[in-house]
């Protein structure tokens, strides 16, 4: 693989934030840097990026994909109302991996887990009204 100087602007803008941006969004970041960047290099690269486990791709069930730097072992909150992406330190447990794998459905590699619901920010706005 060769290296691509709008790959390494795309990872370094997502190693750059704690928000877990769409395609479109690391897009207008990336084309700030390299305006005749086309949205799909950007799909190709993130589609790369997660092939080679460097970038988690999560998607969140609306048809929407969000993207993270950090492949460590974490989960996801998913606000249906503002559609934001936040980390969650919660892992599966081993009870959990274990079921998984007894299955006989094949190996696990990766456990992620997404919760959905209505954020706090939401919720109080939710209250005013």
């Amino acid at each position: 693989m060769n290296y691509s100087r709008q790959r390494e602007s795309i990872k370094e803008y997502l190693m750059s934030t704690r928000e877990h941006p769409t395609a479109d969004i690391i897009y207008q970041h990336v084309k700030a840097d390299y305006p005749k960047i086309s949205l799909g290099t950007v799909y190709r690269n993130l589609t790369l990026l997660v092939d080679l486990g460097e970038v988690r791709k999560i998607s969140t069930g609306d048809g929407t994909e969000h993207y993270d730097a950090d492949t460590s072992a974490h989960s996801h909150y998913y606000c249906r109302c503002c559609h934001r992406v936040m980390d969650l330190e919660v892992t599966p447990s081993v009870d959990q991996i274990l079921a998984a794998s007894s299955a006989g459905l094949g190996t696990i590699e990766i456990a992620n887990l997404l919760f959905t619901g209505v954020c706090q920010s939401c919720l109080n706005e939710q209250s005013k009204e």
